[in-house]
């Protein structure tokens, strides 16, 4: 049976938050359960952008560096990681306030780089992963709550298509995006392969609207966590009453079989009925999950353009 821990919190004040994500994790066996001395444990926020730091587009500081903090105390290294779309990982977390955590923690930060893993799936006998990203000891996936334009909603499962580096994810929206099923399944393809040891979703602020970067903040005063990304995925559709027929990356899990039934996972704490969510607002635009060659071009100039220009000159 699968276990979703999920409590109420409304700061993101360090010492507050670093007791609320303790007390989120107790359930689950607490930290030391995922992580052991001299683990290397890779940080897998939503570093998408570098250009909207007030509209919640990205996994707060202060969830990372609480999460590092309990990582260093249990023995473990703890690096980031992430492939954003746009630019570096470091030039993104930067210009969304990371530095001061990088250095207290002399924290690394990795590009991600890709080779091929063989899948048990018919439809996709390989995926292009992060070689970085799979050889750590330990994963915690670490996205933020967001609707998002093409798939709905971006919650745990669709993080972890941020270990598939750089625009090898331009070519998979060529490739699987002209279905929006063959697409999550790609997700769910993705996030099987990773198989992240703990997913903690940062939905204190959350982001609805026409995100996953033209939403606005809304705040919920949420935070949940599994050992199992599908569950806690279909959990806060649950909570905010989002039919997962609509969100490719829960509907294909479904089908799959994997958590179609939340009355078999354990609710340690707060039960999702407890954490309803009125009037979450879903995307009032929908754009095609696929990327003709025009896009997929221009996509890749601009990512050089913020990677070799527009960072250098910023940072």
């Amino acid at each position: 049976m699968s276990t979703v821990s999920l409590i109420r919190t409304n700061s993101y004040q360090i010492n507050e938050l670093e007791k609320s994500i303790e007390e989120l994790l107790e359930p689950l066996g607490g930290i030391n359960t995922f992580v052991k001395p001299g683990d290397r444990v890779l940080l897998k926020p939503n570093l998408l952008t570098g250009s909207r730091p007030t509209k919640e587009c990205v996994t707060r500081r202060e969830i990372v560096y609480c999460v590092a903090k309990i990582v260093k105390k249990a023995g473990g290294k703890p690096f980031l990681g992430d492939s954003p779309a746009f630019g570096s990982a470091l030039g993104v977390a930067k210009a969304n306030g990371y530095l001061s955590l990088l250095k207290e923690f002399d924290l690394p930060i990795v590009e991600f780089h890709g080779k091929r893993y063989d899948t048990v799936s018919q439809e996709f006998n390989h995926l292009l992963l992060s070689k970085e990203a799979m050889a750590a000891d330990v994963i915690i996936n670490l996205p933020k709550l967001k609707s998002h334009v093409q798939l709905t909603m971006t919650m745990g499962v669709k993080n972890l298509f941020g270990c598939v580096p750089g625009k090898m994810k331009a070519w998979w929206h060529l490739e699987a995006g002209k279905d929006a099923r063959r697409f999550g399944k790609m997700l769910v393809e993705t996030a099987k392969t990773i198989n992240p040891d703990l997913t903690i979703i940062d939905s204190i602020i959350a982001q609805e609207g026409n995100g996953p970067i033209g939403g606005e903040p809304r705040k919920l005063g949420i935070l949940g966590a599994s050992t199992d990304v599908f569950a806690l995925d279909q959990t806060f559709l649950e909570i905010l009453k989002v039919n997962p027929a609509e969100v490719p990356t829960v509907a294909v899990a479904q089908e799959m079989g994997f958590c179609s039934d939340l009355n078999k996972v354990n609710f340690p704490l707060l039960q999702p009925a407890e954490l309803e969510v009125e009037n979450w607002q879903l995307p009032t635009i929908k754009k095609p999950i696929d990327f003709g060659i025009p896009r997929i071009v221009r996509s890749t100039f601009k990512h050089l353009y913020v990677k070799f220009i527009q960072e250098p000159m910023n940072i």
